[in-house]
C-alpha cells in the first residue's frame, strides 16, 4: 500500500518542475508581491538545500555545501507563473561578520512580516539539536503575523526511531506553547523519510488541490 502511494506521488509531484529564478540580496529586488510563495528557512547546517533538492527531485537545484552559510541570498525557484519556492539565507551558524548576520536577520524579519504573497514557512531544525533560540525567534516572528509554519526535524536518520519519536513529541509540545497551529514532522533527505507528509503540506499551501478540482469534475 505504501509503495503504490509513493509511486503515485512521484507521478503527480508538482515540485519536480522547479526552476531557478533569481537570487535577491534585498527585498526590493524580489519579484512583484503576487501569487503564492512558500519559504524554507533554517540554521546554516540544518540541511535546507538538501531538503529542497529531495522535494523537487533534482540533485542540484539548491546548492549544498559543507561550509555552513554559503546561501547568502534569498533564492527563488518558479513552479509556474504564480507559484514560487523560496530558499532563505541560512542563519545562526554561518562564519560571517556580525554586520552580515545582523543584516540577514533584519532581511528575514522584513520578508516574513511584509511579504503578502508568503503562504507558509518551513523551518528545518536538526533533530539532534532541535529548536535553538534562532529557530524559535523565526517561529515567533511567523506566529505574530499569523503565517502558517511547519517544522521539519531534519536528519532523522541520525537518531534511533525511539529517540526520534521522543524528540518529535517534545518539539510538538514546545511549539504548542508558541502557537497551537504550528505543525512538525521528522524528515530525512538521505532516506527520503517524511517526503510524502511534506509534499502534502506544500500542495495544500500552494492550492494545487483547489486548482485540480475543475479538471476532476470535468472528467
Amino acid at each position: 500500500m505504501v509503495d503504490s502511494t509513493r509511486k503515485s506521488d512521484k507521478k503527480v509531484n508538482p515540485f519536480h518542475q522547479a526552476k531557478y529564478l533569481m537570487g535577491a540580496a534585498e527585498l526590493v529586488q524580489l519579484p512583484a508581491d503576487a501569487g503564492i510563495e512558500v519559504a524554507f528557512a533554517g540554521r546554516s547546517n540544518a540541511g535546507k538545500s538538501s531538503a529542497l533538492n529531495v522535494l523537487c527531485e533534482q540533485k542540484s537545484l539548491a546548492r549544498t555545501s559543507k561550509t555552513p552559510g554559503r546561501t547568502q541570498l534569498i533564492n527563488l525557484f518558479t513552479l509556474d507563473h504564480e507559484r514560487r519556492l523560496v530558499d532563505l539565507p541560512g542563519y545562526g551558524f554561518a562564519k560571517v561578520s556580525l554586520d552580515i548576520k545582523e543584516r540577514w536577520q533584519a532581511t528575514l524579519s522584513q520578508y516574513l512580516q511584509q511579504r503578502e504573497c508568503l503562504r507558509g514557512l518551513v523551518i528545518l531544525s536538526d533533530i539532534r539539536h532541535p529548536l535553538k533560540d534562532v529557530d524559535c525567534q523565526m517561529i515567533e516572528w511567523a506566529a505574530e503575523v499569523g503565517l502558517p509554519t511547519h517544522v521539519l526535524l531534519s536528519k532523522a536518520d541520525k537518531l534511533k526511531q525511539g529517540a526520534a519519536k521522543s524528540t518529535l513529541l517534545k518539539v510538538k509540545q514546545q511549539l504548542k506553547a508558541i502557537d497551537g497551529a504550528i505543525s512538525a514532522q521528522m524528515f530525512s533527505s538521505l532516506k527520503r523519510s517524511g517526503f510524502d507528509t511534506l509534499m502534502a503540506k506544500l500542495i495544500d499551501w500552494f492550492d494545487y488541490n483547489a486548482a485540480q478540482e475543475p479538471d476532476s469534475s470535468a472528467s
